[in-house]
């Protein structure tokens, strides 16, 4: 039985409109945090599931989709994400929530414990950093000159590369790369999943994704590691190439109560790829936390 979902748009903390849903009427919460330029149906499998036994939120970050528009564009950094999210947890009254971030998502909720560490109850991390995954990333130095160059072009015409941009992202070509490049195991992620994925980033304005990326650089959690004593999951996928696993295993090594779970042929979307898998052991590491 898949929950009716109830959706809401509130003010957040800065009278930014944030948008979630939220299905099921479990005792117990999940609250599910994306990647930039991601959307809500990165999730879907895991909403669908949990949602039978937990409340289950899943949210849009700031400037994404339907939490728009933003009211000052200075704010959107990794902090204003975590005063959202935080505030959206205060505004419900939650009790007893687990965090769940992927990629982006991760040091999202590292911020958020960072500003509230006793918020959560405990973590899924999937595929996640808390560190610049930029430089390297594919073995090679090029994604950060080349977002500096896109960068520079936007501020000279910033309709002409909305447009492209749009154009760039959204065709078969590119979705095929993105997943060559480790975004998603191209022989088992659902290829509408990724055309949802392409249309979700397509639409995303360059003036909301360049100073988040900008943010996603320069954040380093890795003092915030040590802090976690909430029990945590780490997933990392075997063929990521976006977040590699060396980022995962830098968790697994520095979060007190980490479990490590590496899926084998996991691309970066490791929760599209074997749903049922990543299902099935999210549920066993919460029933475990909860007999423990």
């Amino acid at each position: 039985m898949e929950y009716e979902k109830n959706v809401y748009t509130i003010p957040s903390f800065d009278k930014s409109p944030l948008y979630y849903e939220v299905r099921g009427h479990g005792p117990r919460t999940m609250v599910f945090v994306y990647g930039i330029a991601c959307l809500m149906n990165h999730w879907h499998y895991q909403v669908e599931h949990f949602s039978k036994e937990f409340t289950v939120i899943s949210y849009d970050l700031r400037g994404h989709h339907k939490s728009g528009p933003v009211r000052d564009f200075s704010t959107l950094n990794l902090t204003s994400l975590a005063q959202d999210l935080i505030f959206l947890i205060d505004h419900l009254k939650l009790q007893d929530v687990t965090g769940l971030g992927h990629s982006f998502g991760a040091p999202v909720l590292l911020e958020a414990h960072r500003l509230r560490p006793d918020l959560f109850s405990s973590y899924v991390f999937i595929n996640g950093f808390q560190k610049n995954p930029i430089k390297g990333m594919f073995g090679l130095d090029v994604v950060e000159p080349f977002f500096h160059f896109i960068k520079a072009q936007f501020e000279k015409n910033p309709m002409l590369w909305n447009s492209l941009w749009r154009t760039l992202v959204d065709n078969p070509i590119s979705m095929q790369l993105a997943a060559l490049a480790g975004g998603f195991n191209i022989k088992l992620t659902e290829f509408k999943d990724i055309e949802i994925y392409a249309k979700g980033v397509s639409q995303l304005n360059l003036e909301v994704f360049i100073p988040l990326f900008e943010s996603l650089m320069s954040f380093n959690g890795s003092e915030i590691l040590p802090t976690i004593q909430q029990p945590t999951l780490i997933v990392a996928g075997e063929n990521d190439n976006i977040t590699p696993k060396s980022f995962q295993k830098e968790f697994k090594e520095n979060i007190p109560h980490a479990e490590y779970l590496e899926v084998p042929y996991g691309s970066h979307c490791t929760q599209l790829d074997f749903p049922e898998f990543v299902n099935l052991k999210i549920g066993e590491f919460l029933k475990t936390r909860t007999e423990s």
